[in-house]
């Protein structure tokens, strides 16, 4: 256990931290999949949007690489492109 008041200020801050990060990528996954679920490839094309801009913004706030953010969008395109209506 973290004995200075430094150390305990630090445990304090990464814990708040890391719930913000869990929050911006479990947004930015339930996005992703609601993509790839969609029922039509209308709907998926509407929804990849949404799910472009929650990837930017987690790459953005550092949650992610922008290397990942670039792959994934591009993945998920792909994905919606190649869909059978």
């Amino acid at each position: 256990m973290a004995t200075s008041k430094q150390a305990k200020k630090r445990i304090r801050t990464s814990e708040k931290a890391r719930l913000a990060n869990k929050a911006v990528r479990t947004s930015m996954r339930s996005a992703v999949k609601k993509v790839l679920t969609a029922p039509s490839k209308e709907a998926a094309a509407q929804d990849l949007s949404t799910a472009v801009k929650k990837i930017d913004k987690a790459a953005k706030k550092g949650v992610i690489h922008a290397n990942t953010a670039a792959r994934q969008k591009s993945r998920l395109a792909r994905a919606v492109s190649a869909r059978a209506s």
